[in-house]
């Protein structure tokens, strides 16, 4: 069954700011990543389960996908997969 996949505002906004550190050095590969991104999370759609669960949440329903060096981290319903936050693998969720 396909879900709709939605990005969060915060989430979208951090995807934003990588892709314009990204930019700094090479629009090409800012659009590039940016690009592998989005393709990752619309997969969702057809493969929510596929990531990961969390290690820092006790719910099988949050999960995460990595692309290269960052986390998408999501939340699947039964109807919608919603993009809860993008941020870089080093950083942990509990201090965000």
């Amino acid at each position: 069954m396909a879900r709709k996949v939605a990005w969060t505002v915060p989430a979208w906004e951090d995807l934003e700011v990588a892709a314009d550190y990204i930019a700094r050095d090479s629009e090409f590969y800012a659009a590039s990543f940016v690009q592998e991104v989005r393709d990752a999370a619309e997969s969702l759609s057809e493969f929510a389960e596929r990531g990961q669960t969390v290690p820092e949440f006790a719910d099988d329903s949050i999960r995460e996908l990595l692309v290269k060096s960052y986390r998408i981290v999501y939340k699947i319903t039964d109807e919608q997969v919603f993009i809860l936050a993008f941020i870089h693998g080093s950083r942990r969720l509990w201090r965000l």
